[in-house]
């Protein structure tokens, strides 16, 4: 049974958003709040009405964004003093995230702090003066409440509303003074930036519980890519030891779903025991490739499992009929966070037979009272597999097997519960990281399948979310809407150069190039280099602004600087490294503040070099080029590009492959690097020479 409330039948009276496709504002559109959806119509309302407007930011699986709903926006009283006071807006902070950035860094600049539920007061012309998270019904704990700030906020728009314009003026100075303005101008980066994220990293680091800083923990899986190109460019042993110790722990831990595999959002101890349990797409990307890559650097077959248990689940639980992927799951079930994930040992009796339970207690840290709330054991694996299979003297195939068939009872048993809420919206940036992991995986494990995926949902965005134009729409469920922002265009090129390299089927390289030069016209600032993540005819925003932090996905700028190094590579338009490069300039000042730049650094790295540029001559079929590519495919080489001259087409996009030939009619690869190249080989031998 799933458990979707934007498709539950409620006879109660509706408000404006009965009418939305967002799963997060259909959650709202019974509620006695009158809300409207973002729009001119809800501004004109407030200016004509004489009202402040009241902004609500969340997501549908966001655990207290329910909660809020719940105490408030359910509650006819506090709806009641809302409508009076206020012009209300539902934002889904995933549909819409320009709105969510902009109010988001207002509210962090009043208060300090930021997150979901979002709320924000402003004036009809969408300037805000007051900024708050989660605020409970009544005060409580010297905090106030809805009941208390409502009429409060009324009386001083009504009595003393130059206080508050002058608020929002201040505030609005402030968020344009802040506003990050990079120049061209500047030094190129160089490996100094490097070193210095990687000694920033390193101070942050759990020795104990791998992962970076205290609680919560968050995966941020390019840390992890940045540490793993440090140490491939380095030699640092550390560099790696830091990226396996993480990965490990948290495989092990309760921020992993043992039973139906994923990642959970985050974990809320260091010890990556208790888990926010939501699960994000973007997560589940994200964290592939960080299993993927630490696979092909070490050889590590743990590594690879983790990847493909991840994107499986993805691709039973996650993935739409038309081959897209949808955006979260919920971390609620029956109104309480966990249920669904959370087992007492009497369940688990119960579903196992007393040797399967026995081994189970062994593997993993379950109490007869429980180690989370009423009772419950969050699944925590004690030990690798493999220390395990030595102190109980079997082979580790063997322990892995056994527990798989008991995961398998588990699970089973599992799927009779109420299963939390689905958000099956699909968006084009996160679809962008989706496709790129499989293609990733699809190269490195050797697995068609994901291929497969990631040829699907490419076709499906470029079909379904990609105007007459060519220019992307953000977010399709039933119908396509919503202009696409930065993360849509450098995301989705992103996975498109990645499924080019695993099934080299040169549309989806051209539709890269495509969407780069959309990027390129409608994001590029031509006074200060860098991308806005908005368009220039986007909606009329207070600002517009643009994004160099990576949070809990990298920014727009990190990806499309990574993007122009890799198309320019792949098609020799050495425009593409000039703008690379320009971009790259206006970035310095994050070299100084390292932490949250860590995917940025990524793409400097490839900057940097050595890159390497590597034609292959034959075609998919032909034996020679699958040893060839498995060989590439079996090493870990972040900064290569690889082109496949089977017949005239390729020749069009990247005219540097036109006057290659093959060597005596076999397999050749051409490979140059940092522009030099080398004679031609026809053996993967000696084509991996070629890299030592």
């Amino acid at each position: 049974m799933i458990n979707n409330p934007s498709t539950e039948k409620d006879e109660s009276p509706s408000n404006r958003l009965l009418s939305e496709k967002s799963p997060y504002l259909l959650q709202h559109a019974h509620n006695p709040v009158h809300w409207y959806p973002w729009g001119e119509e809800a501004f004109q309302a407030a200016a004509r009405e004489d009202k402040p407007v009241f902004l609500s930011v969340g997501y549908s699986t966001c655990h207290w964004c329910h909660v809020m709903a719940h105490e408030s926006f359910e509650d006819q009283a506090v709806a009641a003093l809302m409508n009076q006071a206020f012009i209300c807006i539902k934002v889904d902070r995933e549909e819409r995230p320009d709105i969510d950035q902009m109010y988001m860094s207002a509210a962090q600049a009043m208060t300090g702090r930021g997150g979901w539920p979002l709320t924000i007061i402003m004036t009809p012309e969408k300037k805000p003066f007051f900024a708050a998270t989660y605020i409970p019904k009544t005060g409580r704990y010297g905090q106030a409440g809805m009941m208390e700030i409502i009429p409060r906020i009324k009386e001083l728009w009504d009595k003393n509303r130059n206080e508050l314009l002058g608020s929002a003026d201040k505030i609005l100075d402030y968020l344009k003074q802040t506003q990050s303005q990079p120049s061209a101008q500047a030094a190129d980066p160089d490996g100094a930036f490097l070193e210095r994220g990687y000694a920033a990293l390193a101070s942050i680091f759990d020795p104990q519980n791998g992962g970076f800083g205290t609680a919560p923990k968050f995966p941020t899986p390019h840390n992890l890519f940045f540490l793993l190109r440090y140490w491939h460019r380095t030699g640092e042993a550390s560099a790696l030891q830091m990226v396996e110790a993480t990965l490990q722990a948290m495989r092990l831990g309760g921020i992993y779903d043992h039973v139906g595999n994923g990642f959970h959002r985050y974990s809320t101890d260091a010890q990556w025991l208790v888990p926010h349990f939501e699960k994000m797409l973007y997560d589940q990307a994200l964290m592939a490739i960080a299993y993927t890559e630490t696979y092909q650097a070490t050889g590590k077959e743990e590594y690879a499992r983790t990847a493909r248990e991840i994107l499986d689940y993805v691709l039973r639980d996650m993935t739409s009929p038309q081959g897209g992927f949808f955006s979260a799951e919920d971390a609620d079930s029956e109104g309480e966070e966990g249920k669904f994930y959370v087992w007492r040992a009497e369940e688990l009796k119960e579903t196992l037979d007393k040797e399967e339970f026995k081994l189970f207690i062994r593997l993993f840290d379950v109490h007869e009272s429980g180690n989370f709330e009423k009772g419950g054991n969050i699944l925590r694996q004690r030990s690798a597999l493999v220390d395990v299979a030595s102190v109980l003297k079997i082979g580790e195939q063997d322990l892995y097997e056994r527990r798989e068939k008991i995961r398998a009872k588990l699970f089973l048993a599992r799927e009779e519960r109420v299963h939390p809420f689905k958000d099956d919206k699909i968006l084009t940036d996160w679809n962008g990281l989706m496709i790129a992991a499989l293609a990733k995986a699809a190269q490195a494990l050797h697995e068609a399948k994901y291929a497969t995926a990631a040829i699907k949902a490419a076709d499906f965005i470029l079909k379904e979310m990609q105007t007459e134009e060519g220019r992307l729409l953000h977010r399709y469920r039933g119908e396509a809407g919503i202009p696409a922002n930065l993360d849509d265009y450098a995301f989705l090129i992103w996975g498109l150069i990645d499924l080019y390299e695993a099934v080299f089927d040169v549309k989806y390289l051209k539709a890269a190039l495509q969407l780069n030069q959309a990027m390129m016209r409608h994001f590029w600032d031509k006074d200060q280099c860098g991308f806005f993540f908005s368009a220039d005819d986007g909606d009329a925003l207070l600002l517009r602004r643009k994004e160099y932090y990576d949070g809990a996905i990298p920014s727009g700028n990190s990806i499309a600087l990574l993007c122009l190094l890799r198309l320019m590579h792949l098609s020799g338009q050495a425009e593409l490294e000039e703008k690379a490069w320009d971009q790259a300039r206006g970035f310095a000042e994050a070299g100084e503040q390292p932490l949250g730049h860590s995917m940025l650094l990524c793409s400097l790295d490839y900057a940097l070099g050595p890159a390497s540029e590597i034609a292959l001559l034959g075609c998919c079929e032909d034996a020679g080029i699958i040893e060839m590519l498995q060989a590439l495919r079996s090493r870990y080489m972040p900064n290569k590009s690889v082109v496949l001259v089977c017949g005239e087409e390729i020749g069009e996009i990247a005219p540097f492959t036109k006057n290659l030939a093959q060597v005596d009619g076999k397999a050749t690869a051409y490979v140059c690097t940092d522009h030099v190249c080398s004679l031609p080989a026809t053996s993967p031998e000696k084509m991996m020479l070629l890299f030592a």
